[in-house]
């Protein structure tokens, strides 16, 4: 299933800033970016950083009908915008629903699911559920796109990794798994892909509060824990990864390729 909005009086939206940061001047008009998982959250936020930069925007989900509203505020900026229905574990869905898109210079290889699980209670449906959204799935989405991305010369791919791609943490041992292997794709393909003239690198967010990790909020104790563990004295907001995907899916990137830029206070760097 998918959706278009189009909105033919583009506005200067790079100047119009409704939300975000207001000093990011990348220019991405003229091209098409893929923002997966973009209903909420991350990709929600990152769909509309680049969609006030100026570019045009397919975005994907479970379900089309949950991206509505990212869809709305963006043909609002004068964005072209397409929805697609995409289930991140069916990799025939992706390959059938990816393969009509005609152009894709960046892909922002967002969706992602997590439940807190204790490890001796894991079981392989959860497994499956986690490893097969956060990792399988993100692998066969860069596969896709990155067909059309040689057909017209190149493109960009930014994955999103996580702290636990680097620090164990407890109850999230699924979830830690699939972030640390969005490491080890991003290195192959970013060595396999250079010759096609596409870059592949991620960003790590550390602790910003989305849909997915806002039941710990609702905890004071851990906000307050959680924020005296960072150099910068405060948990993130979701403009701070703004600035990080932008650089990596532009031409300041061009030479930069298989790295990953943590986006968390410091938070890493004390321990």
């Amino acid at each position: 299933m998918s959706i278009h909005v189009k909105v033919n009086d583009r506005k200067t939206h790079m100047m119009e800033q409704t939300e975000g940061r207001s000093d990011v001047t990348y220019n991405f008009t003229g091209r098409r970016v893929l923002v997966t998982g973009a209903s909420r959250g991350i990709g929600r936020a990152l769909a509309m950083a680049f969609g006030r930069s100026g570019a045009d925007l397919v975005l994907t989900a479970r379900n089309a009908e949950s991206l509505d509203d990212t869809a709305t505020q963006l043909a609002k900026l004068g964005c072209d915008v397409d929805c697609l229905s995409v289930d991140q574990r069916d990799v025939g869905q992706i390959q059938e629903r990816l393969a009509g898109l005609p152009r894709v210079d960046v892909l922002i290889n967002n969706a992602g699911v997590e439940e807190v699980r204790a490890s001796l209670d894991v079981d392989e449906p959860l497994w499956d559920k986690i490893v097969g959204t956060n990792l399988k799935g993100a692998f066969f989405v860069a596969q896709a796109v990155a067909a059309k991305m040689v057909e017209n010369g190149g493109g960009a791919i930014v994955n999103l990794a996580s702290l636990t791609s680097y620090v164990g943490v407890p109850t999230a041992v699924p979830y830690g798994a699939s972030k640390t292997g969005i490491l080890g794709i991003t290195r192959a393909l970013a060595a396999e892909w250079a010759p096609k003239g596409i870059r592949v690198n991620a960003i790590a967010p550390g602790y910003f509060k989305t849909d997915l990790t806002g039941v710990f909020y609702e905890d004071p104790a851990w906000v307050e824990a959680m924020t005296a563990k960072v150099p910068l004295g405060r948990l993130g907001r979701l403009d701070d990864l703004e600035g990080a995907a932008m650089f990596l899916a532009s031409s300041a990137a061009d030479y930069v390729t298989g790295q990953c830029i943590v986006i968390d206070g410091g938070f890493l760097a004390q321990i």
